[in-house]
């Protein structure tokens, strides 16, 4: 080979290694784009579930509810952050989504019970809105 095809075949071996270079700093660069939107997807839907485990456990504190009473609440405030998520979702289905969370709070409740979280309106205000 004379000194002209080892230059040619030097410049097409450079030149394959910067496509290839480019190739892979995009790839590296869709990879990362991916990742960061799974993991925003991923704190968004478990702070539904975190709202409705803290507002079980605070409504558990205050009423001492035993274990099978806190997990029916953590799946109606489930519901009540799922159904709230929806982007749909008008003002007077969120007002009616309200009332039927106190209605339901109220149905599994004792008298005793409701009339102690009665007495801390801000606690059920929290609880059914």
């Amino acid at each position: 080979m004379s000194f002209q095809q080892n230059k040619l075949v030097l410049e097409i071996l450079i030149q394959i290694k910067s496509l290839t270079m480019k190739k892979l700093i995009a790839v590296i660069t869709l990879m990362f784009a991916f990742s960061i939107n799974a993991n925003a997807q991923d704190k968004k839907i478990t702070s539904g579930a975190e709202k409705a485990k803290k507002e079980t456990l605070e409504l558990t504190q205050f009423l001492n509810l035993n274990e099978t009473e806190s997990d029916n609440f953590f799946r109606l405030f489930e519901n009540k952050y799922r159904t709230l998520e929806q982007s749909d979702l008008s003002a007077e289905r969120k007002v009616e989504l309200s009332r039927i969370i106190e209605a339901k709070i109220r149905a599994t409740l004792d008298e005793k019970q409701m009339d102690k979280l009665d007495k801390n309106p801000e606690l059920l205000k929290k609880l059914i809105n």
